[in-house]
């Protein structure tokens, strides 16, 4: 039970249809532990795809935002995960198909960096066609305090 006590799961997009068409975006959340981990799950779509970035905001609405670099690991068979990979502020592009998943992982650290506190997931339609899916959220180890800001 103490690894689920580290997960604070919210909804980021709810399943639709046409999830990911055009531009879609999760709820932006505040990055309140070590890190956020998005789960996109898409069960029936063959040739749509998007590419995925993740952006760094200054509040909620966002005022201000900015793409920055995240890991991620893929799920298109099974309960077969890949490996690790990290990506660049631009992002990668899902792979066409149904019945996938994929883990999308920031480092609060990461959007400190670019001295913002909330974050979302973003998906940026490449191949037109539906895709079947949803987005879930968690805050990784929510109980994590944040360290005190340095005087000098």
């Amino acid at each position: 039970m103490q690894l689920l006590d580290k997960l604070h799961w919210m909804k980021g997009i709810d399943p639709v249809a046409d999830a990911f068409s055009g531009t879609a975006s999760t709820d932006i959340v505040k990055a309140m532990g070590e890190g956020v981990l998005f789960i996109r799950y898409h069960g029936v779509g063959t040739t749509g795809t998007s590419t995925v970035t993740v952006e760094a905001c200054d509040d909620t609405t966002p005022s201000n935002s900015t793409a920055v670099a995240f890991m991620y690991r893929t799920c298109t068979s099974g309960d077969t995960w890949g490996a690790w990979t990290t990506a660049t502020a631009s992002g990668f592009t899902t792979t066409a198909g149904s019945s996938q998943m994929y883990q999308i992982y920031v480092d609060s650290a990461e959007l400190a960096e670019e001295g913002y506190g909330y974050v979302r997931a973003k998906f940026t339609e490449s191949v037109d066609d539906p895709v079947l899916g949803c987005v879930l959220i968690a805050i990784v180890n929510q109980r994590y305090g944040e360290q005190p800001e340095s005087l000098d």
